[in-house]
């Protein structure tokens, strides 16, 4: 693996950028299914509640994990 040195300041605001993204891929996900908890919509999707909304839960789960590593990276500066 390559490593690049790289400002904490400036890593923090990429990060900070991409989990601000990430966040508004999450809202926009909610917002078409009229929720406003990732944890009820995923359970709904997941039941057949919601018909059709297998492909926004799969986005879904991968934008909280993409979320929570970025969370992670950030608190180990």
């Amino acid at each position: 693996m390559t490593q690049v040195k790289l400002d904490k300041a400036v890593a923090e605001d990429l990060i900070t950028s991409k989990m601000r993204i990430l966040q508004e891929y999450i809202n926009s996900i909610l917002k078409r299914w009229n929720e406003t908890s990732t944890k009820i919509f995923l359970e709904k999707a997941r039941s057949g509640e919601y018909e059709n909304a297998e492909e926004d839960a799969v986005e879904l789960r991968q934008f909280l994990l993409d979320y929570s590593k970025f969370q992670e990276l950030l608190n180990d500066f």
